[in-house]
């Protein structure tokens, strides 16, 4: 089905992790995973400015090397990242330009909007920026990538009707995660009518090796537990496309062998992944929603949700280094201090309506992260 008057297929290779020869991108192994996607008719590539070399790569593998209508070629805006005026930010619009080669951009995103990144967007006046470049060609289809609240999501595409899609989050792992509300932030896509690129359906790869209550719920099905993730955010009605961040020629091989020639998943299938969330569901956790009320009266101005949320990251999926980067991200990168700094003051607990012990909890967080 067309969205946005672009006939796409369902698989969209996400450039963000491309293979690497020691330090730098492998542009040969980026040639052959570019050259097989294009054989198979796929042709949505997903860049940004933010990607380090990720867009002199796909110059090099992809733009100078087949004709332009043959592909489509997405990237994204940073206003948030080092940007003290509008002149710096809309530089990157040029450098992409630069980077890329692409002549004209099919899809492009403001990046990361959410939080305390939203505001530089309207500080430096970039939606009309979008807006005029889209009048000159450069630009096809103007959107954003989210990482936040649903309810922020509304605020945006009421603010913003000139948004044509959204690029979201969305993962069976986390379609009720209360921290990134896959389902409800798609839902608000939906009502909007806005139709949907998905990004992580495997979860930062998390998904391809799942715990081991949820991988024996799919040890009997003929398909890869990454194949799980991807047709699952592949099923859902007015997606455009599934971004999945290949590194591998083996790892493209997986997803061109399900996506070639996708269906939508039988009753049957989306049974399956109904149980395995419900695995998934009933892994011990901290119960923790991200209400944040403990925050409000927190004198240490501790990342508590931040914290919880990534020791739960650690619970479910057994990556240290994976979990550390999440606490860097929502605890860090949102301007909060550690838990190896609490005041263990005990104001936080008063105010939690999930009653959690939350003092015991971040010390559990410092001894595992540790």
């Amino acid at each position: 089905m067309a969205y946005l008057g672009e006939e796409i297929k369902k698989l969209g290779f996400g450039l963000m992790r491309l293979p690497k020869n020691g330090e730098e991108i492998d542009i040969e192994q980026t040639k052959k995973m570019v050259d097989r996607f294009l054989e198979e008719g796929f042709t949505y590539f997903d860049t940004a400015w933010a990607y380090a070399g990720s867009e002199d790569a796909i110059r090099q593998a992809l733009v100078e090397r087949y004709p332009r209508e043959k592909f489509k070629l997405a990237t994204k805006l940073a206003a948030w990242i080092d940007c003290k005026s509008r002149e710096e930010a809309v530089a990157q619009f040029e450098t992409s330009l630069k980077q890329t080669g692409a002549g004209y951009f099919d899809f492009y995103l403001l990046h990361n909007l959410g939080e305390g990144r939203t505001h530089f967007f309207d500080d430096f006046d970039i939606w009309s920026f979008v807006k005029e470049k889209k009048a000159e060609g450069l630009i096809k289809h103007i959107g954003f990538s989210f990482h936040s609240t649903p309810e922020e999501l509304e605020k945006l595409l009421k603010a913003h009707p000139e948004a044509e899609f959204v690029q979201l989050q969305i993962n069976y792992g986390d379609w009720e995660n209360p921290a990134v509300q896959s389902r409800a932030c798609y839902e608000m896509a939906r009502k909007y009518e806005k139709p949907v690129v998905i990004m992580e359906p495997v979860k930062g790869g998390m998904l391809a090796s799942p715990p081991e209550s949820v991988a024996k719920i799919f040890k009997d099905a003929d398909a890869s537990y990454a194949s799980w993730a991807v047709r699952f955010a592949a099923d859902l009605p007015g997606v455009i496309t599934v971004l999945s961040g290949m590194s591998s020629l083996e790892q493209m091989e997986d997803n061109l062998s399900y996506m070639k020639e996708f269906k939508n998943l039988s009753d049957g299938e989306r049974g399956v992944l109904k149980e395995a969330q419900v695995a998934l569901s009933k892994i011990p956790l901290i119960p923790c929603t991200s209400c944040n009320y403990c925050a409000k009266v927190c004198p240490g101005d501790i990342g508590i949700s931040g914290s919880f949320m990534s020791y739960n990251y650690l619970t479910l999926y057994s990556n240290l280094a994976a979990a550390k980067n999440q606490e860097a991200w929502l605890v860090g990168k949102h301007g909060r201090k550690s838990a190896t700094e609490c005041l263990k003051c005990g104001k936080c607990e008063e105010v939690c309506p999930q009653h959690i012990k939350i003092r015991e909890e971040l010390e559990r967080v410092v001894k595992a992260f540790a």
